[in-house]
């Protein structure tokens, strides 16, 4: 095994982990229908290859160092 490969087994192993102990707190809860919405648009935008705001420029645009 690469050391990439390794890397990716025990990446994936801690995310496994972490989420058996923390758990999803949100699990039963049901999204409003406003946000529903918007997360349905976005996924359908990227799917078609849309791409949305880099990370840097929305952090810039609420005055967040990045």
């Amino acid at each position: 095994m690469s050391i990439d490969e390794m890397k990716n087994v025990v990446s994936e192993l801690v995310e496994e982990k972490l989420a058996e102990l923390l758990g999803d707190p949100d699990f039963d809860r049901e999204l409003k229908d406003g946000v529903a919405s918007r997360l349905k648009t976005s996924f359908e935008a990227e799917e078609r290859g849309e791409v949305g705001m880099p990370a840097a420029e929305f952090a810039r645009k609420l005055g967040i160092k990045w």
